[in-house]
């Protein structure tokens, strides 16, 4: 079969944005939206181990970063700000470290001044159960433990568009 060179580009191009259209394959074990998370130990980073199950009772954002992922880093700022938030009514942010490192997840902490509270996933545990193929992935929990969304890629997480999203999943309660 001969593909000219004129055609051969448009077929790349048709195939590349096919692959990107595909679903992601689910991690070992992930919990897919509208179901709730199971329960977890989550292993203290800046702060004590604690119970995925210790956040019910309020909504909750899941940041699942790595130090070496320059968009995690970009938006780490931002999540920073959004936790410190009050207007939005209660709510809590966490953030789960992918790296096998600890040392190297605690001296980003360190130098993005990030002061909520952050785990290391040793196991893999979070990050499959999250779905966390690519990074950074945000996940929006439900007070009741019910993953409502799952974004992938950084955000500018106290902008109006992600306000908004955050406001319209956790609904009554957001001011």
């Amino acid at each position: 079969m001969f593909i000219s060179n004129t055609l051969l580009p448009a077929l790349l191009a048709t195939l590349t944005a096919l692959a990107s259209m595909a679903p992601a394959r689910a991690t070992p074990g992930e919990v897919p939206v509208g179901q709730p998370l199971r329960e977890a130990r989550l292993q203290g980073l800046n702060g004590p181990p604690r119970a995925l199950s210790a956040y019910r009772g309020k909504p909750l954002i899941i940041n699942v970063w790595a130090s070496w992922c320059g968009p995690c880093r970009q938006e780490m700022a931002s999540l920073e700000r959004l936790a410190w938030r009050e207007d939005l009514g209660p709510f809590a942010v966490i953030g789960i470290s992918t790296d096998d490192e600890r040392d190297k997840a605690l001296a980003f902490l360190k130098q993005s001044n990030a002061s909520f509270n952050h785990y290391l996933d040793r196991q893999l545990e979070m990050e499959h159960m999250l779905g966390a193929t690519r990074l950074p992935l945000t996940v929006l929990v439900d007070a009741r433990g019910k993953v409502l969304h799952k974004i992938y890629g950084a955000r500018a997480w106290d902008e109006a568009e992600a306000l908004a999203l955050i406001r319209r999943s956790f609904g009554t309660g957001m001011r």
